[in-house]
């Protein structure tokens, strides 16, 4: 699954139907704490696993988890406030993406990092949602695309008495030399034989 950032980070932004859980790390034990949510996101009933950063990490999609893991590391270091979107796996072995946001709570009187706090929010059907528009883009922008080029090579083929294939190369050949985009050149071929310029002769002119 592919993530879309600025998707991401408008679905925040707009505050749409998100899980969103709480944690706790407890520095000085590595002792994790999460809400029922945080289990639900992860895969897990609230309690049937004890959470802990080794845990958490083997959940992390592989091409993400060593940036979590130095997240994490920097986050103990310096208390800042962080942010990190990226994929898990959980315990039934379905992709999620979840946005982790945080930050550290200091001693008072040792300045020390003492715990990190913060929230869990699953994205993925923000992602998803994505992906499928941009599919449907993607599609729609093929078929338009698709339709001159289906109706030249017809145009060709009739005119010329030849193949599909033949007619199709024939129009790549002539997009090549001439230098003019393909869907481009099969326009013009369509729009000739629409005006009553779809002879033989034409076409060879037009193509040669």
């Amino acid at each position: 699954m592919t993530m879309d950032f600025h998707a991401i980070e408008q679905a925040l932004a707009r505050g749409a139907d998100q899980q969103i859980g709480q944690y706790r790390l407890d520095l000085d034990t590595s002792t994790w704490w999460w809400s029922s949510q945080t289990y639900q996101m992860h895969g897990f009933e609230p309690g049937e696993v004890v959470p802990t950063t080794e845990l958490i990490l083997a959940h992390k999609h592989p091409d993400d988890r060593d940036r979590v893991r130095s997240i994490l590391q920097e986050a103990r270091r310096t208390g800042e406030p962080f942010s990190s979107v990226h994929r898990i796996m959980d315990a039934h072995g379905k992709e999620r993406v979840l946005v982790i946001v945080g930050q550290g709570r200091r001693d008072r009187d040792t300045g020390r990092v003492r715990e990190l706090m913060g929230y869990f929010v699953d994205v993925t059907r923000t992602v998803q949602a994505r992906a499928h528009d941009q599919a449907h883009d993607h599609i729609r922008a093929a078929a338009a695309t698709r339709g001159p080029i289906e109706q030249a090579k017809g145009i060709i083929t009739g005119a010329l008495g030849i193949g599909p294939e033949d007619s199709f190369q024939i129009l790549k050949r002539c997009s090549n030399d001439k230098n003019v985009a393909l869907r481009d050149l099969a326009q013009l071929v369509v729009d000739e034989a629409t005006h009553g310029r779809g002879g033989a002769d034409h076409i060879r002119q037009l193509l040669g």
